[in-house]
């Protein structure tokens, strides 16, 4: 028994003469999506330039030169098509888009759910890039807003990628939204230390602090009768708001208070425990008894 290969030989060979057939075709259509490819890098940068120079909002220039470029790549591609399937029209495109619109929508629904919440993003402008924000357990700058995501980095130097779907629809904190910032911290005295003196001394301190902002003035509370300590809350602003200028005046503030404070015989107590033990053993019980 012998078996004919004749019929499966020339149906191979009808596709690889067609493949080669098509294959000039193929070549200048990928030749016109690099083309429109690179023209749509070129006209993004141009536009955001150009949008830079008149408005103030970064964020809009971005939003605007991202979408001329998905508008050009979009062109491109269709043209591309047109080039390599001479028969394929915009009507064809439409049909078979109806037709796996609903599988598109449902491979591609954090997709562009993630784009569309980046484009509300920049437009609503809640944060831009360089400021810097808490979302969740994560805290950094803000180093750019993707399509899909935003990139922080951390000030620990990580990086952190997160959706743009959380960010649209959860709680950020923009630490670096205004020009200053307040920063607080309890300070505990002695019950036998008079609370107006080392109030006084506390602010006469913080007003020879060049490191932080003397408008709004610096303040100081009572804030709580501890148990082994009478607690200020010491409060001053920095400007500018970033997380450098916090950890650095917040070093000074203290070390200053803590100088402060020592000089004028005011202590700064710690926690005292007294612990009692009782003896439970039977020898003790019947001596009590």
């Amino acid at each position: 028994m012998s078996i004919d290969f004749s019929a499966a030989i020339r149906s191979v060979q009808a596709m690889l003469n067609g493949l080669l057939a098509q294959l000039p075709y193929i070549v200048i259509g990928l030749l016109v999506f690099a083309l429109f490819w690179w023209l749509s890098g070129l006209a993004s940068r141009l536009i955001e330039r150009l949008i830079r120079r008149r408005s103030s909002s970064a964020n809009l220039a971005v939003v605007i030169a991202r979408l001329s470029r998905s508008l050009l790549v979009f062109v491109g591609l269709l043209v591309a098509l047109v080039v390599v399937f001479p028969s394929f029209t915009l009507g064809r495109l439409i049909e078979l888009l109806g037709i796996g619109g609903v599988a598109i929508g449902f491979a591609f629904r954090d997709i562009l759910q993630n784009f569309l919440a980046g484009i509300l993003l920049l437009l609503t402008n809640p944060f831009k890039i360089g400021d810097q924000i808490v979302v969740d357990a994560y805290e950094g700058t803000v180093e750019d807003i993707q399509t899909r995501a935003t990139l922080i980095r951390t000030y620990d130097n990580r990086r952190v990628v997160i959706p743009n779907s959380d960010l649209f629809t959860k709680s950020v904190t923009v630490n670096t939204a205004f020009d200053k910032r307040r920063i607080e911290y309890e300070v505990g005295i002695g019950y036998s230390d008079d609370v107006e003196h080392a109030r006084a001394v506390i602010l006469r301190t913080l007003a020879g602090l060049d490191a932080i902002c003397q408008e709004p003035a610096p303040e100081v509370l009572m804030v709580a009768l501890a148990d082994s300590s009478v607690n200020l809350l010491v409060r001053w602003w920095i400007a500018p708001p970033a997380r450098r200028e916090l950890v650095q005046t917040r070093h000074t503030v203290l070390v200053a208070i803590k100088k402060a404070l020592d000089a004028n015989g005011i202590e700064i107590p710690f926690p005292i425990r007294t612990v009692y033990f009782h003896d439970e053993t039977p020898a003790a019980d019947s001596r009590r008894n």
